[in-house]
């Protein structure tokens, strides 16, 4: 049995605080407030990773910076960023909720300029997206929706498992090659957008 509509409970994932759920959708569907709501929020947050990643491509693909392979990656990584955020929005319209269209927050990415820096933090980005993962998972079978709990585990969080493997496989190899948090080695930035197989085959 569905929740009843007004009622909202606090959770510490981006649930969207302001959602309003389609009229009669949580009944018809069995699709619990809550869940609706966090889904909601969490397809925004998505929307949210998949724009620094793109901005982190941006700094890559500069003259100053020229490093194109460091920037194809995380370029192609917003991209597949956005895919999720899609599949969660769609999944939401399928179970019967609606998605509340809000701005995306800034980057806030403008001080990052060396490789390292910018893969740590994808990797703190990543890790804080497997435990929304696993946090929404909990909510749904708490709230009777595992259907929900299964789809987030089977599409979502295992496929990000292997993927966060691999960026600290990535940053354990930029670290070997010179780079630094501050960019000052440019030739270690340099040996590792030229030999880093992983940039191109992550």
């Amino acid at each position: 049995m569905s929740e009843p509509s007004g009622k909202r409970l606090k959770t510490s994932f981006p649930a969207c605080k302001t959602h309003r759920a389609a009229p009669g959708s949580g009944a018809k569907q069995n699709f619990p407030t809550v869940v609706e709501e966090s889904l909601c929020g969490v397809t925004t947050f998505l929307m949210e990773v998949a724009y620094r990643l793109q901005a982190l491509a941006k700094i890559f693909e500069q003259d100053d910076h020229a490093l194109p392979r460091v920037a194809e990656f995380f370029q192609r990584e917003s991209e597949r960023e956005q895919e999720r955020a899609e599949a969660m929005m769609e999944y939401l319209s399928k179970r019967g909720g609606q998605y509340c269209n809000k701005d995306i927050k800034r980057p806030g990415c403008e001080s990052v300029g060396a490789v390292l820096q910018a893969l740590e933090l994808t990797l703190a980005q990543w890790k804080e997206v497997e435990g929304i993962m696993v946090e929404l998972i909990q909510c749904a079978k708490e709230h009777g929706d595992p259907h929900t709990a299964s789809v987030v585990n089977s599409r979502f969080l295992c496929p990000l498992v292997p993927r966060v493997k691999v960026l600290g496989d990535l940053i354990t190899s930029a670290r070997k090659a010179g780079c630094t948090p501050d960019g000052a080695d440019g030739f270690g930035e340099y040996l590792f957008n030229q030999l880093q197989e992983e940039l191109t085959s992550a």
